[in-house]
């Protein structure tokens, strides 16, 4: 949910030194469903939790459900900066009630392990240029802001359960899953970020899809966001909008509450949620990256003439 991280950049921008991953306060992939670009930082444990109500509701196979569930995610950055491990796992619990059948169902609902790894950082060794002669030049639009940051993802789906699958259908324990991530940081405190993703490969519920969400961050400790996630898959397609707000309690630790629906009724879904994130970074040890300083033209003019000096001395005294 990437609350004051859009504030931290817009800062390290205009330093002599570009800070890695990390930063200083939390950043949250709650209470969105989709994947920042950015990994927490090397030796950083970061856990998202929370808890929800969700009710389902098919007109055409005439069955409803609705129950609770249990979010929890851990990230850990390993061996580099840009490389962060992912593991997801939804539990639910609801009553499913149709006219042949009612029962309560219990069980892991979702799971999901995966690595991601930033390929390219549109900050790293980026240094905005002052121009000290035209204030116009230095408030224009900054075109740079456009490139977005970019990671790959790549993971698997994992089935512990059966309860929420019909008993009919096939299913694997371990399906892949691949994902391809986009961040943007616009001006006014917005992050934009996307998801394409291609998951459950190989199986009956092969799909694919995005996630598109929009973040505003209103000061150092409130944020909201909105969301849209699309899904095609042979057995089951659905557009589901969502939306929420964080509050940053601590550096290291955010609260969050959301709400969703889907756009269809077969099935129609909706659900709301509260949670928390708390990061763990005691042994992180701060990684810095130097951006060069571009020289003067006048710097330049003197280098010149200092190596034309040394090379006519140079001369001179190869002379007889």
């Amino acid at each position: 949910m990437n609350t004051r991280y859009l504030i931290v950049i817009s800062v390290l921008l205009v330093q002599e030194f570009a800070f890695s991953q990390y930063t200083d306060v939390i950043n949250s992939n709650r209470p969105s469903e989709s994947v920042s670009a950015f990994a927490v930082g090397k030796s950083v444990i970061q856990l998202e939790s929370g808890i929800g109500y969700i009710k389902e509701r098919h007109n055409l196979l005439d069955y409803q459900a609705s129950g609770f569930f249990g979010d929890f995610t851990a990230r850990y950055g390993i061996f580099r900066e840009q490389l962060e491990t992912y593991f997801d796992v939804r539990y639910q619990n609801d009553k499913y009630t149709s006219p042949l059948l009612d029962k309560n169902r219990s069980g892991i609902r979702t799971a999901e392990f995966g690595v991601k790894y930033l390929i390219y950082d549109p900050f790293k060794n980026y240094e905005k240029k002052v121009n000290i002669y035209s204030w116009k030049a230095n408030h224009k639009y900054n075109w740079h802001q456009l490139i977005p940051a970019v990671s790959i993802y790549g993971g698997a789906n994992l089935n512990f359960s059966n309860s929420f699958i019909p008993a009919n259908e096939k299913t694997s324990i371990i399906s892949p899953k691949v994902m391809l991530i986009t961040q943007n940081i616009f001006p006014g405190g917005f992050v934009f970020i996307t998801n394409i993703f291609v998951e459950k490969i190989t199986t009956p519920r092969e799909s694919i899809g995005y996630v598109v969400t929009l973040t505003k961050g209103f000061n150092d400790k409130w944020s909201a966001f909105i969301e849209n996630k699309g899904i095609k898959g042979t057995l089951y397609s659905d557009g589901i909008f969502s939306a929420g707000a964080a509050y940053l309690y601590s550096d290291d630790m955010q609260f969050d509450v959301s709400v969703g629906k889907n756009y269809k009724d077969t099935p129609s879904l909706l659900f709301s949620s509260v949670g928390v994130s708390w990061r763990f970074d005691t042994n992180y040890k701060e990684v810095k990256i130097k951006i060069p300083k571009a020289q003067s033209k006048s710097d330049k003019k003197m280098e010149k003439k200092a190596d034309k000096k040394k090379r006519r001395d140079a001369v001179d005294l190869e002379k007889p």
